[in-house]
């Protein structure tokens, strides 16, 4: 794929997050900033948040404005790091709570370390229908916690031999131990709807193939 096709690409992917949020404004901020958005990420810098602050006119994570696009913004710098038990140094890898602790700290947010203190930090959610964007699900009676995305989706650092990755829910209200919302309830006014958080995460998907054709393209 050429800069050309990129840059296109990238447009194109703006238009439909645009249309999907209903955001006149981060229209006319992504119209603005298009060509610095398509140069990082046709230079394979990683900085999703960035791209995407520059597509969509999203600030980033403020504590008491976090909107879903800062979020999915700090998601992105952790995914594809190892597991590591006991970890909590994103230069080799992280468990499962050290990731979602490093996640709430890019946002402002400073959380316990370990996942049976972090299941008695912000407030309770009653039910996985009622959770936004950023609610916290603890399962195996605390032992693992996963960062619900909206729309089925969430992120987690698995287990050994695994990635941080985006992947659909396998986390029912049967096998929840308990939902904690760490994020104040009026960012949920300014999060992405469900199809927006999908046109996000299908995002983070182009972009790397985007710049994996870009890499193969100049090699």
């Amino acid at each position: 794929m050429s800069m050309t096709d990129a840059i296109g690409r990238i447009q194109e992917i703006r238009s439909t997050i645009d249309a999907l949020s209903g955001t006149p404004a981060a229209a006319a901020a992504g119209a603005s900033a298009g060509p610095a958005a398509a140069t990082a990420a046709g230079n394979g810098a990683g900085d999703f948040a960035a791209t995407l602050s520059a597509l969509t006119g999203a600030s980033s994570g403020l504590p008491g404005g976090a909107s879903n696009e800062a979020l999915m913004g700090s998601v992105e710098k952790y995914v594809g790091l190892p597991y590591v038990w006991g970890g909590n140094d994103p230069a080799v890898g992280l468990d499962c709570s050290s990731f979602v602790q490093n996640v709430f700290k890019d946002l402002g947010y400073s959380l316990p370390r370990v996942t049976w203190d972090q299941m008695n930090s912000g407030t309770k959610v009653e039910s996985l229908a009622q959770a936004q964007a950023g609610d916290l699900l603890f399962t195996h009676d605390g032992g693992h916690v996963s960062i619900y995305l909206g729309n089925g989706k969430v992120v987690d650092a698995p287990q050994p031999g695994k990635t941080i990755q985006i992947r659909d829910a396998w986390e029912t209200d049967a096998n929840i131990t308990t939902i904690r919302r760490i994020l104040p309830a009026e960012a949920a006014q300014g999060a992405a709807s469900p199809a927006a958080t999908a046109a996000i995460t299908d995002m983070v998907a182009s972009a790397r193939a985007m710049q994996a054709s870009l890499m193969g393209a100049g090699a």
